[in-house]
C-alpha cells in the first residue's frame, strides 16, 4: 500500500507544479515558469522514467501472459 501512497503524492505535486508553471507562463513571468518546467522534465527522467517503463513492461507481459503468446 505504501507504493499507492508514494504514487500517488508525487503525482498531486507533480501536477501541481506543472498547473503553477503553466499560470506563470500565462501571467507573463516567463523565466520562472520556464524554469519550473525544466525541471519538471529533469525531475522526470531522473526519478520518474525508469519506473513507468518498468510498469508498462509489467502490463504488457501480464496482458501476453493472460492472452496464451
Amino acid at each position: 500500500m505504501w507504493e499507492w501512497v508514494f504514487a500517488l503524492v508525487h503525482l498531486v505535486l507533480f501536477l501541481g507544479l506543472l498547473s503553477y508553471a503553466i499560470a506563470s507562463l500565462l501571467r507573463g513571468r516567463w523565466l520562472s515558469g520556464l524554469v519550473l518546467l525544466a525541471f519538471m522534465v529533469a525531475y522526470y527522467f531522473i526519478v520518474l522514467h525508469q519506473a513507468v517503463l518498468k510498469e508498462i513492461n509489467r502490463k504488457k507481459k501480464k496482458k501476453n501472459a493472460r492472452s496464451g503468446k
